[in-house]
């Protein structure tokens, strides 16, 4: 299992970047400049994920060398990563701890590039087919597979974490497709009512979400997390994460979570209802 899941987020890695240069080759041939310069500009919050790749390779004693800096430059720094996990797991059975640390170095990787590249160009494309074309093939493809691989970096980081924990093996497989269904589904739902309340009511979808984004980010600063220690740093990192919460619940605490999580789908629900009501 250590190395499926590498494996296929590899190929779900590669579907999703496939269907963005399909989508940013269709804009750019039928002269819809506008929705280019858009998906373009999806693309370059990922690099943070690749310069945090970079460091990352040099914390461990690896000198970037010209390759891998181009492979970096072009975006495809975690694919050299997911290869290396894959042919590591292959040659050791998945059994050794070089492995393990590894894939929570890609998981965290893939998982901060989904949120900053995946998340906004899958936003972008599902607004296009909704309110702007919606017979567009690839732009519809293009959402569904970004949809996919979000979910399924959501759920890999589950699966990661699910190893760390003393005497947990690995889930089963039907464990990990009820998880990336239920992902799948939440995002979905999410991201559908978002583009539809933009098509409606265009600019005060930044109202709300914005206040759901505000709350999430004082609730998660009330909870005191201790997972980014300098207080400028612990700031950034709440901003950021409640502007996650938007979408998804991601748990960065120790211990039950189920009172955390009743108090992120009560706030989700409440915000909901308030769209309705608008």
């Amino acid at each position: 299992m250590r190395g499926a899941v590498p494996g296929l987020s590899l190929t779900l890695l590669a579907a999703e970047s496939g269907a963005r240069l399909c989508a940013i080759i269709h804009y750019l041939v039928r002269g819809q400049l506008g929705w280019f310069g858009l998906t373009i500009a999806c693309l370059v919050p990922g690099y943070a994920a690749q310069l945090l790749s970079i460091l990352w390779f040099r914390a461990d004693g690896h000198a970037p060398g010209c390759c891998l800096l181009a492979l970096h430059l072009l975006q495809l720094g975690l694919w050299k990563r997911y290869w290396d996990v894959v042919r590591a797991a292959a040659e050791t059975g998945g059994a050794a701890g070089e492995v393990l640390a590894q894939l929570g170095d890609v998981c965290v990787l893939r998982l901060l590039e989904a949120l900053l590249q995946t998340l906004p160009h899958l936003l972008l494309q599902a607004y296009v087919v909704v309110a702007v074309d919606p017979a567009g093939f690839i732009p519809g493809v293009s959402a569904g597979l970004s949809l996919l691989s979000l979910a399924w970096a959501l759920v890999s980081y589950s699966h990661f974490t699910c190893l760390l924990r003393p005497g947990h093996l690995s889930p089963p497989a039907a464990v990990i497709l009820c998880l990336l269904l239920w992902r799948t589904g939440m995002l979905g739902t999410r991201v559908l009512a978002l583009v539809l309340f933009a098509r409606l009511y265009s600019f005060w979808v930044f109202a709300v979400a914005g206040a759901h984004w505000l709350l999430m980010s004082f609730w998660l600063g009330a909870q005191q997390t201790d997972i980014v220690a300098q207080p400028c740093c612990w700031r950034l990192f709440n901003c950021l994460l409640g502007a996650v919460y938007i979408f998804c619940y991601i748990n960065v605490r120790p211990g039950p979570s189920k009172t955390r999580v009743a108090v992120f789908y009560a706030v989700s629900t409440w915000n909901v209802l308030c769209s309705t009501w608008m």
